[in-house]
């Protein structure tokens, strides 16, 4: 038996990186999972390797009115969700903050922090009325300090917003037994990261502890512990995982 069997969730982002091994992960532990992303080719070959515990939706998660479709659609294939994954992200503009382009930035905040709100909006009814739920918002390191070596105003504002909304929706919905905690990966071996750092490990490796870059299943136990009754008891609390590079 898997820790998830009989649970619906629904992964944001999940057609690579973080996100699809956050689906494969749950898929693995028993859970139905419904995973959404911009990527359509991607995302439906990751659904149909899965097998038929997955489904594939295309959704913008900065657009409010794709969640109730979405939700739809998991609701007849599968069942009510009770576990939420708020993967979706992107890096945005690495630039100077007097120099950024405000639509850039806009962007970001909209994927990355209205994208994590209309997610959690959606989803608490249903958890509501199902008794409960567990909702795992992916953050980042620069959700805990700013970022390391490069100047992104946007995506560490993003990322801050994302810890406090996590604090913020596990207090006000905590007597429905929906929990919410936030995870903070550090630099995580992904397509995003190597792109940003143009880079397989170097120069980031050496930033941690542990001399080497995350790998995104190590993440994805991180958030299999939080959306399990593992952590029945916790809630509201942010999770770093980086090699130990912010205890430096």
């Amino acid at each position: 038996m898997g820790k998830l069997d009989g649970k619906v969730a629904l992964v944001t982002g999940a057609a690579q990186g973080m996100g699809a091994a956050h689906a494969r992960m749950l898929a693995a532990e028993g859970a139905r999972v419904v995973l959404t992303d911009v990527q359509e080719q991607e995302g439906k070959a990751l659904a149909e390797s899965i097998g038929p515990s997955a489904l594939f939706v295309v959704q913008d998660v900065a657009d409010p009115q794709s969640w109730a479709a979405v939700l739809d659609q998991a609701q007849a294939a599968f069942g009510p969700v009770t576990i939420l994954v708020n993967n979706a992200g992107i890096l945005g503009p690495i630039a100077n903050t007097l120099k950024i382009d405000i639509k850039a930035y806009e962007r970001v905040i909209d994927i990355n922090q209205h994208g994590v709100m209309h997610g959690m909006r959606a989803v608490i009814p249903g958890m509501i009325e199902a008794g409960g739920g567990a909702i795992v918002n992916i953050s980042s390191i620069a959700g805990m300090t700013a970022c390391f070596g490069f100047p992104n105003l946007a995506y560490v504002a993003s990322k801050f917003a994302v810890r406090g909304m996590t604090k913020a929706v596990a207090a006000e919905f905590g007597k429905h037994n929906i929990r919410v905690n936030s995870i903070h990966p550090g630099f995580i071996l992904t397509p995003m990261m190597v792109e940003a750092t143009d880079e397989n490990g170097g120069g980031a490796a050496e930033m941690t502890m542990l001399k080497r870059m995350g790998q995104a299943e190590e993440v994805a136990r991180l958030m299999l512990f939080l959306a399990s009754d593992d952590s029945a008891f916790i809630t509201g609390m942010e999770h770093v995982i980086d090699g130990g590079m912010t205890g430096q």
